[in-house]
């Protein structure tokens, strides 16, 4: 339910601030990753998304087969793809506070 509130506040966020296609420009993304507030907002949507839709994939792939290397490798391979992408995202939210606008 966490990751479905979030959304909502996301997309009310998106809506409310003025005209939608604006809000897709590059010193807008910029300036969205620069706010604090916002950036951990999305911070917290990257984390419950990647974890709700790893774990699910993980639920697919033991529904799939079954044996104790398949699930230590299905477990494994999901929390380290789940991870990597966590990781890859925050980078892009950390590295866009460098970039100055103007």
């Amino acid at each position: 339910m966490g990751a479905i509130g979030l959304v909502a506040l996301h997309i009310s966020v998106r809506f409310s601030t003025g005209h939608f296609a604006s809000s897709l420009s590059y010193e807008f993304v910029v300036s969205n990753y620069q706010n604090l507030t916002y950036a951990i907002l999305l911070e917290l949507i990257l984390i419950l998304v990647s974890v709700h839709g790893f774990n699910g994939l993980r639920g697919i792939f033991l529904d799939y087969r079954s044996g104790f290397k398949y699930e230590k490798a299905v477990n494994w391979g999901c929390f380290l793809a789940a991870m990597s992408l966590i990781v890859y995202g925050t980078m892009t939210i950390i590295l866009a506070n460098f970039i100055e606008l103007y």
